[in-house]
């Protein structure tokens, strides 16, 4: 009689974690399991991911972190680019802000008609940033006819800064050294 109230707080232990498993989760893994579950494709994860952020970090001097990648081939169903945007702000969370939406048809095409853009696209962009302290959280879905691209990464925005200054583009008028004084 003594250990009866162990049965409620079993049963309390054993609902809790199940209820965060249902629909709890989010971020990277919960946007990549709404679109299989939504669009009916398997995402394909990209072996030794770990081990290849670990290298990228070290590569850019820790300027690039916590790569995760997931691929979707083979995405046929027709995306609405409304819908994929909310399911994606919904599994990322507060926080996150997109600063990149970019649908795009091709004009002509059976499902567009033509010269017809809109909601519905074979092309679709969303880029989304999640201030990380001195970091920046990057979250990138691309889907490019039919195929989806899912890129979750951190960045330090002082080593791009410096990476970029690499590659400024010189303008050259015909000039053979680049020396642009004539």
């Amino acid at each position: 009689m003594k250990r009866l109230w162990l049965i409620p707080i079993g049963f309390v232990t054993l609902l809790v974690p199940a209820a965060v498993l249902a629909g709890g989760e989010g971020g990277f893994d919960g946007v990549v399991r709404s679109i299989e579950s939504r669009y009916h494709v398997r995402a394909t994860r990209i072996p030794f991911m770990g081990l290849a952020s670990l290298i990228a970090r070290k590569a850019t001097h820790g300027g690039v972190a916590g790569m995760h990648v997931a691929e979707f081939e083979s995405f046929s169903e027709p995306v609405d680019g409304d819908e994929l945007n909310r399911m994606v702000e919904e599994k990322l969370g507060s926080g996150w802000e997109r600063i990149i939406r970019e649908t795009s048809r091709k004009p002509g095409s059976p499902a567009t008609g033509p010269g017809r853009w809109g909601g519905k696209g074979n092309e679709q962009t969303l880029v989304f940033i999640h201030p990380e302290g001195d970091r920046m959280g990057m979250f990138v879905v691309d889907l490019n006819g039919n195929e989806m691209d899912v890129v979750q990464v951190s960045v330090d925005p002082k080593h791009l800064d410096d990476d970029i200054g690499h590659y400024q583009h010189h303008h050259r008028d015909g000039d053979k050294d680049g020396d642009d004084s004539n």
